[in-house]
């Protein structure tokens, strides 16, 4: 199943997505939820429903008549890991991590699929980063490695965009991650049945039509249910949080010379029986 959030005549709304139309979940149930985060939370509850109301095509609303947003507007809590791909750490000429490396993104980065991305006036150095993002479905703590694919809810895209000066200044590498609308999502949530093994699935990003990184979630070094068992070590993890679970090599900063994002670029990334989200990129207006 594919769930949307989507903004039509001025009102948010949650939708099943089946071809290029949407069925808002509200024709089926008045008291469903507005909010994906709070829907995930009580999945349970209306399942049964999604799965099986009769569509009425009368009710139905095209893609191309609607704005999508970011599928999850307000996570409660956002984690990427960095450095999890075999190629990317061959590029970076650096040994392959023997810990996961955590960082945090903020809420403030939350971004459309097809909305804008702000290029920060503080920095010449923007990168891009698609990611396979897992949402968490259920509340977990100390989580069994073989149980670890029990608490993702479903998929979506992600760029984490990479201020790379701000990130390097130091070992701590939040801030160069947390720009405003530095993390582009969607375009829907796949759910975890529809995918099954999410660890075989093509991973790429273009800039401007050029294609930048091409791999597979197979090469993850830490694969998702590690991640998810190692962070619920530390941390209780919510229906709507977002793993960001690696990105492939082909990055901006890693080539020679390096290729950042400038004014007018449009990064187009895209993951196997998931989609594409595509961002054009512009200079902060300071005005």
């Amino acid at each position: 199943m594919k769930l949307a959030t989507f903004c039509h005549k001025k009102e948010n709304k949650i939708a099943k997505v089946i071809g290029k139309s949407l069925f808002p979940l509200s024709e089926i149930t008045q008291d469903i939820p507005n909010d994906m985060r709070k829907l995930i939370n009580h999945w349970d509850d209306y399942v049964k429903k999604i799965n099986t109301f009769k569509l009425d095509e009368s009710k139905k609303i095209k893609l191309k008549d609607v704005k999508l947003c970011a599928p999850i507007v307000g996570p409660k809590k956002i984690f990427a890991i960095g450095l999890n791909y075999s190629d990317h750490i061959i590029e970076m000429a650096i040994d392959k991590p023997k810990q996961q490396l955590w960082f945090s993104k903020q809420i403030n980065t939350i971004n459309g699929p097809f909305d804008v991305v702000k290029i920060p006036s503080v920095s010449s150095k923007t990168d891009y980063e698609v990611e396979l993002v897992a949402i968490i479905g259920r509340l977990g703590k100390h989580i069994k490695l073989d149980e670890a694919h029990k608490y993702v809810f479903g998929y979506c895209i992600g760029n984490d965009v990479s201020v790379r000066d701000w990130q390097m200044k130091t070992s701590q590498w939040m801030l160069g991650k947390s720009f405003d609308t530095h993390a582009p999502l969607g375009p829907f949530i796949t759910t975890s049945d529809e995918i099954g093994d999410p660890h075989r699935l093509g991973i790429r990003s273009f800039v401007n039509g050029e294609m930048r990184q091409n791999s597979n979630t197979r090469h993850l070094i830490f694969n998702i249910w590690q991640q998810i068992s190692y962070l619920s070590k530390v941390v209780t993890l919510e229906p709507g949080d977002l793993i960001f679970t690696g990105t492939p090599g082909g990055v901006g900063y890693a080539m020679d010379p390096p290729k950042y994002i400038k004014d007018g670029d449009i990064v187009s990334c895209e993951i196997d029986e998931i989609g594409k989200i595509e961002n054009l990129f512009k200079n902060e207006d300071l005005k």
